[in-house]
């Protein structure tokens, strides 16, 4: 059985500030708290193809997996805590202004799968100052396949937990957002305050 949601938001920024926002999700200071799933970010590689316009990265990503039920606790090896290690591959488009993040585990692959996918573009209604965000994730609970409904509430569990830390990240893309429209304000502000003051 493979559980499937999506969820939508609708971002009241440009599309270059959310995306530069979403790079930027990890590495704020007031995350570390909130998103405290995760343990470990590393850019494995970054390539720039520069006719076609597109940033192609690859990055590592840790995480603190939810607690798991006690059968699969025992496939782990009975630990408590368990990590996963998950891949996340992004095209950033600035021509069609689109950007495209993908991230799947490596980890716990023998158990669960996850598909995260998640699309940034301008939003139809108002494409200049709306951003548009649509993520699809995809879990598969694989050795419990034969017993669904232990399968079910595994997927379930996995998916509740998906989408707590899902609705974090978003509020923090949206708080670095006002910080990016605010420190663009202030530079505005100041160039302004330069050229008056100017002969």
């Amino acid at each position: 059985m493979v559980l499937t949601y999506t969820q939508e938001h609708i971002y009241h920024h440009p599309w270059d500030r959310v995306t530069a926002a979403a790079w930027r999700k990890f590495t704020d200071p007031e995350a570390s708290s909130a998103l405290s799933h995760v343990v470990d970010v590393h850019t494995i590689s970054r390539r720039l193809d520069p006719e076609a316009g597109r940033l192609h990265t690859t990055r590592s990503i840790t995480v603190r997996s939810p607690p798991l039920p006690f059968p699969l606790r025992a496939l782990t090896g009975g630990g408590g805590t368990v990590f996963c290690h998950c891949i996340e591959t992004t095209v950033a488009d600035a021509g069609r202004r689109r950007m495209e993040v993908v991230a799947r585990n490596i980890g716990l692959r023998r158990l669960i799968e996850v598909e995260e996918r998640s699309v940034y573009e301008p939003h139809p209604l108002d494409p200049d100052r709306w951003t548009a965000f649509r993520q699809e994730t995809r879990i598969r609970c694989k050795p419990l396949s034969a017993l669904a409904s232990i399968a079910e509430k595994v997927e379930q569990r996995c998916a509740e937990r998906f989408l707590q830390n899902s609705a974090k990240g978003r509020d923090f893309v949206e708080r670095i957002c006002r910080y990016l429209e605010a420190e663009g304000s202030s530079a505005a502000a100041a160039a302004a305050a330069t050229a008056a003051g100017s002969p």
